[in-house]
């Protein structure tokens, strides 16, 4: 084990591997901070390119825009209100109103340093936790998948703010999206009125540059005048290294976040970052003495989504080197960059590959330190970015999320969804009908869908199913705990306000 281990680590720390590690990390930092572009999508393109590297040397590249990827996502949702990545939905929630206020410094310095955090502690729970949770997550099949999803989906009321008629209105209207295509059992096309471009269903980031980015530059449009922007948040801008106080502030949040990503993260077949900052977000609205905070540039709101999303990294990987089954799409892709260097991914990885998974553990851990240093000294460039008059601001961004739906199949049919959801989410907004909501429900439902039909073809149509397996039951427990919990905490406070008034 020890000349494994210090194989692993002369491999990973060579100046080689530290290289192309930061390479992938810059990268993956500025595609992820271009709405439309993925981590996924990166990864894909540069596997082939591995081919002829060493198997560490392209692992620790890949992995370096992993980790950047996530990270960026975060940029342009707390400047734009558009989050580069799925990821990032919730960060611009608290984050933009922070740069609204002229501290988006600070917001991205929290960004860093919770993305940081979360995917350090995350790397530790792959390497200690792996051998514990795996046996876990063997257990989790349709069902218990179907619950995860149930879960997140009543966490509604947490996006739906004021009026939780007009947010589940909202998530429906998602769901139904989420239907349009090929039906994923039977194959035949669903509400896609012979549009050939609809049999694969909407695209996720077209519809998401529509519903959360198109809007914003509506209003800006509505607004614009020939002058620049308020320089004065460039001139506030004191410093981005996040302060002390803040970061005794989001500890705990930090490390409940990390604990969603990873528990998230290890279940197959999951939405990854996508699902665990969403979940993350929504429980510490939950546990929070100052909930009507979020969404007006809470810096919890910030640290909960980021901390998610990157311990997520560490949570897909245990699957993936423990059992050969991918956590996400992203790991999906690091499967054919194994196979390319003849390594087979599972529980015989240990024993024939130890260095290459200590090499994975080093590099992982080397990408998210280049991620807080080239973070942190890339702030104030990216910050200075908002400092642009609109006349100029507005085209360049506007050409960047053409560029992000076109490329996700290099089809114009994704500009024209990008732009018939950008007019749907600014008529929402302007009925006072939440966006986020309906985002939620296009991302869990696919998997509702999927999960649901699946058990029901396991249990030959037996509802019973959903209440009779150990962790589907835990699992109403916790759903029943997130809808009237707080309710009656709520309902207990107002009984102890009037005893006491009284």
């Amino acid at each position: 084990m020890s000349a494994a281990l210090l194989s692993g680590l002369s491999q990973a720390l060579s100046l080689e591997a530290l290289l192309m590690t930061l390479i992938g990390v810059v990268a993956g930092i500025t595609v992820g901070a271009i709405p439309g572009l993925t981590a996924t999508m990166a990864v894909a393109v540069l596997v082939p390119f591995t081919f002829n590297m060493d198997a560490v040397l392209g692992l620790a590249m890949l992995l370096g825009i992993y980790v950047g990827g996530i990270y960026g996502g975060s940029i342009s949702a707390i400047l734009l209100r558009i989050p580069g990545t799925p990821s990032s939905i919730m960060t611009a929630r608290d984050g933009y109103p922070l740069t609204q206020k002229g501290e988006a410094g600070r917001a991205i310095g929290i960004s860093t340093f919770s993305s940081f955090s979360g995917g350090t502690l995350g790397i530790i729970a792959l390497m200690i936790a792996a051998p514990l949770i795996t046996p876990i997550s063997l257990k989790f099949s349709a069902p218990e998948l179907f619950m995860v999803a149930l879960w997140g989906l009543s966490c509604l009321a947490d996006v739906s703010g004021k009026n939780l008629v007009i947010g589940l209105i909202s998530a429906a209207l998602g769901i139904l999206l989420g239907t349009v295509g090929m039906d994923p059992l039977v194959g035949a096309p669903r509400l896609t009125f012979g549009v050939s471009e609809l049999f694969s269903g909407f695209e996720f980031v077209p519809v998401m540059i529509g519903l959360l980015g198109l809007p914003e530059i509506f209003r800006q449009i509505a607004s614009m005048e020939k002058t620049k922007l308020d320089t004065s948040i460039i001139q506030k801008l004191k410093r981005v290294i996040p302060t002390w106080a803040d970061i005794v502030r989001i500890k705990a949040t930090i490390l409940r976040g990390t604990l969603i990503g990873l528990w998230v993260g290890v279940l197959p077949g999951s939405t990854g970052g996508n699902m665990s900052s969403i979940m993350a977000y929504n429980y510490e609205v939950k546990v929070s003495k100052e909930k009507e905070k979020f969404g007006t540039g809470h810096i919890e709101g910030i640290a909960a989504s980021e901390s998610a999303n990157n311990a997520c990294v560490g949570g897909n990987l245990i699957p993936l080197l423990t059992l050969g089954i991918p956590g996400d799409s992203v790991t999906a892709i690091l499967i054919g960059a194994f196979m390319i260097h003849n390594i087979q991914p599972g529980p015989m990885l240990y024993r024939n590959n130890p260095e290459i998974v200590y090499a994975i553990y080093a590099s992982l851990w080397v990408a998210h330190l280049f991620m807080l240093i080239v973070g942190l000294f890339a702030a104030r460039i990216f910050v200075r970015a908002i400092s642009i008059s609109k006349v100029q601001l507005i085209p360049m961004i506007l050409v960047l999320m053409i560029a992000g739906a076109y490329s996700v199949n290099n089809n114009f049919f994704d500009v024209i969804v990008m732009l018939v959801f950008g007019v749907i989410g600014y008529m929402m907004e302007n009925i006072d009908m939440p966006v986020a909501p309906m985002v939620l429900g296009l991302v869990l439902g696919p998997i509702v869908e999927v999960n649901l039909r699946t058990a029901l073809v396991m249990s030959k149509g037996d509802f019973s199913i959903f209440f009779t397996r150990p962790i589907c039951v835990a699992f109403w427990v916790l759903i029943a705990l997130t809808l009237l919990g707080p309710r009656i905490a709520d309902f207990l406070k107002r009984k102890r306000m009037q005893a006491m008034a009284g």
